[in-house]
């Protein structure tokens, strides 16, 4: 079974976490981290499910529906650019291309971003129309592959209006779906710790590694229980779920870096070589890291903290 169709199948079986913020964040986070523990591809997919379903009903639409599989695909490209037009009877279609969307062969559905001409917006797209042709031989790497990511081209295709993009954007649910990636990548990481925990030496240099990852993954589990109740506490406050957000999704980066690095040092090259379920683990999780914004993010925070006035929002 394929990634994509095991996540459908999932999602179809599965009764849909509570929202971020709702009261049951721990709950949410862990959800996504046993999903990605399990599969970091099937986890991913998830991920974006879930999150088209609670950026939905923050911005007061259905949820997604049952035996559907969604995407959320809002990157931008200087390159691949999709524009919104609107008709005389107020319909609106999408034209052009969609980069980095995952499930493109296999969602039902997608929240998309589009340039407007006076903006941005987001729309729902039902996949499967004619006018929607995902494209093919854009990936070329082993990681995440299993995820069918690709660029979409739309030629006039026919979709819902949601929101403007600032409705999609300024919310707290945009910063507490950032932290539901990070715990995606926690899970991923502690797929890879695994390999490490249940190999048979016990020399000096090995239970060295043992601790640091065990300690690194400590940290992780901390953060991110650390968020979930920030969430609930305050569900509303934009501001901080904006510094928790880059400071968790920061933390979480490098406790994966650090499991991948020790892991390696550890075990040497032969279980990237000749256990297949490993590798496969290590390069989806080096590619889903990638999603950070790293530095970018970094700075993003730094501005906060600097900003700050006493008790402000960077305040412990």
């Amino acid at each position: 079974m394929s990634a994509v169709s095991e996540a459908r199948d999932i999602a179809s079986s599965t009764a849909t976490p509570p929202r971020p913020g709702a009261g049951a964040t721990r709950e949410r986070f862990a959800l996504l981290t046993e999903h990605t523990h399990r599969d970091i591809s099937v986890g991913r997919l998830l991920e974006a499910h879930w999150d088209a379903d609670a950026i939905l009903r923050d911005l007061g639409r259905d949820p997604v529906g049952d035996d559907q599989l969604w995407g959320v695909w809002a990157a931008e490209s200087s390159t691949a650019v999709l524009t919104a037009a609107r008709d005389t009877t107020g319909a609106w279609t999408v034209s052009g291309t969609k980069p980095w969307c995952s499930g493109a062969t296999g969602c039902t559905h997608a929240l998309v971003t589009a340039r407007t001409g006076d903006g941005r917006a987001m729309f729902i797209v039902q996949m499967g129309q004619a006018s929607v042709t995902a494209a093919g031989g854009d990936w070329h790497n082993a990681g995440m592959a299993a995820t069918q990511t690709h660029a979409v081209e739309f030629s006039e295709t026919p979709v819902e209006f949601v929101a403007d993009a600032d409705a999609y954007l300024q919310r707290p649910g945009f910063w507490h779906g950032a932290v539901g990636v990070a715990a995606c990548w926690f899970g991923g990481a502690s797929l890879v710790a695994d390999r490490l925990f249940r190999q048979r030496k016990s020399d000096d240099l090995t239970l060295v590694h043992i601790g640091a990852v065990d300690t690194a993954l400590w940290s992780g589990a901390a953060a991110l229980t650390a968020a979930a109740d920030a969430f609930d506490a305050a569900p509303d406050d934009l501001e901080g779920a904006h510094a928790i957000a880059l400071r968790v999704r920061a933390i979480i980066e490098q406790v994966a870096t650090e499991v991948i690095d020790r892991v390696g040092r550890c075990l040497g090259p032969g279980p990237l070589v000749a256990d297949e379920a490993h590798a496969q683990a290590v390069a989806d999780l080096m590619v889903y890291l990638r999603q950070s914004h790293a530095e970018q993010d970094l700075r993003a925070l730094g501005a906060l903290v600097h900003a700050r006035d006493e008790g402000g929002v960077g305040a412990p």
